[in-house]
């Protein structure tokens, strides 16, 4: 057996200091989370000039490494922060404490026998460990919504962004210095996440954020479970019965408004009986704003861009690129969209209902859009106060995972010296199984 190095023995103290957090931290009131997530935001305000120099260096590293072509400009546009966007990340953490409570909420309830009540009640999950890239605000958004949902995170920022990482986690630590000890730790070597991906029986989820390769290296090297996508390809449909200036403009906000993320399109299927007269104005538009286009033979017999390669339909950009491809009617586009696509969010824009439902049945995806932009797949414009990341998986949590996603339940079993012999042999009693409209109590009933 090989000997456990200092990085390893760090890793575990951390770990542990983080599984000894997480149990007191499950049992603190609503009103002590959410007074803390607002000391978070106030801390936030009051470090703006820190925050802010310190991304700057990140930003400055990452200028340079753009310009010797080891970095793309996308990752460089997400690490940057500024006073709005701080002022943002602030406004979001205190959305988060706004939330209702997602802790002890009575799922289910049902009556086994008389004084003999089953309560299903949601609780944390415990010690999550999330693992980013680039985006310094991923790590507060994380936190803040750890912190509302009562679980300890392990935090591991890229190392673009390590000097935003390293303010940002001093600024947090400092501002819930009344809470565990560990409640939110940092890391930032890559021993250290190798050590954590290890540690399946402590570490109760993994959350990766970043590429797909990113994402995929986590998920073949661990045992934990892991809540996450491993790419954002997604599309928008435009059908022969669309409303054209609408989705000129659902087209165009789904690529421009912020190419660099997720959920932007990355290809634009459009109805062939439409395309002379729909995409020639979009592709101007496309082309002013600086996208570069390519398109499947039956679009480059409409317009004028460049040819489409087979693995142009299994991309993710992240930039302001994007391809077209002509289709015969919602059936050919749904079937591109599921060969093609990465689960993760789809728009269909028609005016005809039967379409849309067709397209939204059909569709394996987390987010099915009917006339809007795939840009809304977005934990905080789902009205979830932020989000930990986006799951295209089905188990536990899909899309945008927010503060129900990092919550689980346990049964609550209230009995009065109920044996369960009394319910076999000869006398057996019955269950009444009856369901109740009551909720468990902390305490006692």
């Amino acid at each position: 057996m090989s000997e456990t190095t200092a990085v390893e023995r760090d890793t575990d103290e951390l770990i542990e200091e983080s599984q000894r957090a997480a149990l007191r931290l499950a049992n603190a009131d609503e009103a002590t989370r959410d007074d803390a997530l607002r000391s978070i935001a106030d801390a936030l305000r009051a470090n703006e000039s820190d925050i802010l120099e310190a991304n700057a260096r990140d930003v400055e590293a990452a200028e340079e490494m753009l310009e010797r072509g080891e970095y793309t400009r996308a990752l460089v546009d997400r690490l940057k922060l500024d006073a709005a966007k701080l002022g943002d990340i602030a406004e979001m953490v205190e959305s988060v404490a706004e939330q209702a409570d997602p802790l002890g909420r009575t799922l289910a309830a049902r009556e086994l026998d008389d004084d003999l009540e089953l309560f299903r009640v949601s609780v944390p999950i415990g010690v999550v460990a999330t693992v980013f890239e680039s985006r310094p605000d991923a790590l507060v958004q994380i936190a803040a919504l750890a912190l509302k949902s009562g679980n300890a995170v392990i935090l591991k920022g890229g190392s673009e962004a390590s000097e935003s990482n390293r303010v940002l986690h001093r600024v947090i630590r400092e501002a819930t210095a009344d809470l565990p000890d560990g409640w939110a730790g940092l890391v930032e070597a890559h021993e250290e996440v190798d050590r954590l991906l290890e540690r399946d029986d402590a570490v109760d989820l993994v959350m990766p954020r970043g590429s797909s390769e990113f994402v995929s290296y986590i998920q073949d090297n661990t045992q934990i479970p892991v809540l996450g996508h491993t790419e954002g390809i997604c599309h928008v449909y435009v059908d022969d019965e669309a409303d054209p200036e609408m989705a000129a403009d659902v087209a165009f906000d789904a690529k421009v408004q912020y190419p660099a993320v997720c959920n932007a399109v990355e290809t634009l299927l459009v109805n062939e009986s439409v395309a002379p007269d729909f995409l020639p104005g979009l592709v101007d538009r496309y082309e002013d704003a600086g996208v570069e286009l390519r398109g499947d033979a039956a679009t480059r017999e409409v317009v004028d861009v460049g040819a489409a390669t087979d693995d142009d339909w299994d991309t993710e950009y992240g930039d302001l690129e994007l391809s077209i491809k002509l289709v015969d009617d919602v059936y050919e586009a749904i079937e591109h969209v599921n060969a093609h696509g990465s689960k993760h969010t789809e728009s269909i824009v028609t005016e005809d209902r039967s379409a849309a439902d067709a397209f939204m049945t059909g569709i394996d995806a987390a987010s099915v859009f009917h006339n809007a932009s795939t840009r809304f797949a977005d934990g905080y414009r789902y009205g979830l106060g932020a989000e930990v990341g986006i799951s295209t998986g089905k188990v536990h949590a899909r899309g945008p995972v927010g503060l129900e996603g990092l919550t689980t339940y346990k049964y609550y079993l209230e009995g009065d010296g109920h044996l369960v012999a009394s319910y076999s042999g000869e006398d057996a009693l019955s269950f009444a199984h009856r369901e109740l409209d009551a909720e468990w109590e902390s305490g006692g009933k």
